[in-house]
């Protein structure tokens, strides 16, 4: 069944209840001080069914004092019934309902002349036609204009027929998407714990699922579902909705919070946005504080104008607005603004980055990306996104920024990847990173490269640890994998266990060094089982300490050498040759060695013996049995 949503708007009695009652059968206003004095203060909810749409009318409070009301209910809703007395015509707060729902783009909508019974046909004529001038060039400009009376019945049929007609062709909402409903009502309920309800404006919902909830990003679970006053096995987007929560107290929930997928959305203090000011307002100067309404939520707001000084009134212009309190704010979400005092409706606009780093006034890079998400193209978007974020995008940082589904930002990326725009640089965990900022990185990579060579010509290459922290440090661990792996597909780079080098980078010696390390090779290979003390080695070469360390290293790396401890170097030949005498030995005394046995086998003091046992355990050339070896 299709669902559609209609909220009423208009002046304080001017018979918005009475008129959804006679649509309805149902009467809206629920709580005892609406009925004895006549007036809806809060919201109210009816529901009418007929040929296979459901609508759903939230009835709002038409006083200037429960305006903040009105835009609670005024969240989600797809058709708007604009409702105007006959016998009193355009008031104060039909202008400021009507700007209202202009401003969180309804597109749709359908007028009702009220109490129609109460004036004569001429006064009813002046009335559409003053009608028609107020509504011309909006949205509501060739709507139907119909008169109705809710006492006596007159036009109700034909009123019902045109709302039925106009859901019919108004878009259903889309519950592919990730669950959310914004919460405008919370209670208790005895024998099953706290409700909420809401219009959920995307996804689906039943019991037994596990949403978020926001802005404090606590988990709970849906026991049980309900929607036009029915208990229902899932609700789907357009419904109004009502979920018995598990998880969470009826104190911790209040209008303005919001239930969504779970591990999907961040809640912010700061977004980007498209403001329209409406021309009765006051300029709007830069940090001027309002009153911020989006969805069920309020705050005040700190208003920062990106392109000069004020929007002037009449005017549009984008802004940052830095929100008092978190809430749960997505790219594409319309809100109001109000003056903060005395409080009146000003504005409103759509929300660019719901996750936005704070800017100052006039940032030409800003104000770029801006342009480029407010133009709509979801690739441009995704990629001025990826190039603002120097350190790389993950999927969940995406899907919070821009409310895209995990489908569509895949496809985007990858439409990207192949126009060479982005770099896909992981797919598990996905991330992605612009193709200038991945090019970027793989240049800083090259230059600490050969700025490495450079300052250690005696060095083969750079640990892979030391060159992330020179060139990536920053970025996510994710793209220095994936540059490194781009250098050496190009030829650029080499690997080497944990050593990178620059491709084809041999070490070349100077004569001098080149006489340095046949000293040191020929010292160690003299000395066999007894190593050199290495200061006094490395004192006597003819090269300074510094470069006769670095050749020292280079015969370890080629394996000449061989550490045995942090104070121990031998020649390999004297490490083979020891275990030949091993071998030897266990072949003429048995497989069991003492300590006492090595020292005299290899003509070592303990001094020696003991590191090269160790040394030869990890080699797993010997096992430690007690006191003993076991020779393997």
């Amino acid at each position: 069944m299709k669902n559609v949503i209609i909220g009423t708007a208009g002046h304080i009695d001017h018979g918005k209840s009475a008129l959804v009652e006679a649509l309805t059968g149902t009467h809206p206003d629920r709580l005892e001080e609406e009925k004895r004095r006549g007036i809806t203060i809060d919201l109210g909810f009816a529901f009418l069914e007929s040929g296979g749409v459901r609508l759903g009318f939230v009835d709002v409070p038409g006083h200037e004092r429960f305006v903040r009301n009105m835009l609670a209910g005024a969240a989600g809703i797809d058709l708007v019934l604009l409702v105007i007395a006959a016998d009193e015509s355009i008031k104060p707060q039909t202008r400021e309902h009507f700007e209202i729902c202009r401003l969180l783009g309804i597109s749709r909508g359908i007028i009702a002349l009220t109490k129609a019974d109460l004036v004569d046909e001429e006064t009813l004529e002046l009335v559409r036609l003053e009608v028609e001038e107020f509504v011309r060039g909006s949205f509501l400009d060739g709507a139907p204009i119909l008169p109705v009376s809710a006492r006596t019945g007159v036009g109700i049929e034909a009123l019902r027929a045109s709302l039925l007609a106009a859901a019919n062709v108004t878009a259903g909402r889309d519950d592919s998407r990730h669950c959310r409903l914004p919460v405008d009502r919370a209670f208790a309920v005895k024998g099953f714990g706290t409700v909420v309800t809401g219009t959920l404006v995307s996804g689906k919902v039943k019991a037994g699922d596990e949403l978020e909830l926001f802005p404090a990003g606590r988990p709970v679970r849906v026991r049980g579902v309900q929607s036009a006053g029915h208990d229902v096995e899932q609700a789907c987007a357009g419904q109004r909705t009502a979920l018995n929560l598990a998880g969470v107290e009826l104190a911790d929930v209040r209008r303005g919070v919001a239930l969504t997928s779970p591990g999907r959305f961040h809640p912010t203090r700061q977004i980007d946005a498209r403001i329209q000011l409406l021309g009765t307002a006051r300029p709007l100067k830069n940090r001027a504080l309002v009153h911020f309404h989006q969805g069920t939520a309020e705050t005040v707001a700190e208003v920062v104008t990106l392109e000069g000084a004020a929007i002037p009134p009449g005017e549009s212009g984008l802004a940052q607005l830095r929100l008092r309190e978190p809430a749960l704010v997505l790219a594409g979400d319309r809100f109001i603004l109000r003056q903060f005092s005395p409080v009146t409706t000003i504005g409103g606009g759509v929300v660019l980055d719901g996750l936005a780093p704070r800017h100052r006034a006039n940032d030409a890079a800003a104000l770029s990306l801006l342009r480029t998400l407010e133009a709509g193209n979801r690739e441009d978007s995704l990629a001025a996104l990826a190039a603002a974020e120097p350190r790389g995008l993950g999927l969940a940082e995406v899907v919070a920024r821009t409310a895209w589904s995990e489908a569509e930002i895949r496809a985007s990326a990858e439409a990207l990847e192949r126009a060479g725009r982005l770099k896909i640089v992981s797919r598990e965990p996905w991330v992605l990173c612009s193709a200038e900022n991945f090019a970027a990185c793989t240049a800083r990579m090259l230059a600490a490269l050969d700025a490495f060579h450079r300052t250690n010509p005696l060095v083969a290459g750079i640990p892979k640890e030391e060159l992330r922290a020179r060139a990536a440090r920053h970025l996510r661990a994710e793209i220095f994998p994936a540059a490194l792996e781009e250098l050496v597909s190009r030829g650029e780079a080499e690997v080497q266990a944990d050593t990178v080098r620059r491709a084809g980078r041999k070490i070349v010696l100077t004569a001098e060094e080149q006489r340095a390390r046949e000293l040191l090779e020929r010292a160690f290979e003299t000395a066999g089982l007894t190593a050199p003390r290495l200061e006094e080695l490395v004192s006597r070469l003819p090269v300074d300490p510094q470069r006769a360390r670095k050749l020292l290293q280079l015969l370890l790396r080629e394996g000449i050498l061989v550490k045995v401890s942090e104070d121990l170097v031998f020649h390999r030949a004297a490490i083979v040759r020891l275990r030949e005498l091993l071998a030897e030995y266990k072949k003429r005394q048995g497989e069991r060695i003492s300590v006492a046995s090595f020292k005299e086998l290899a003509g070592v003091s303990r001094k020696y013996a003991i590191p090269l046992l160790e040394f030869l355990d990890r080699e797993q050339a010997t096992r430690r049995a007690g006191d003993e070896r076991v020779i393997l």
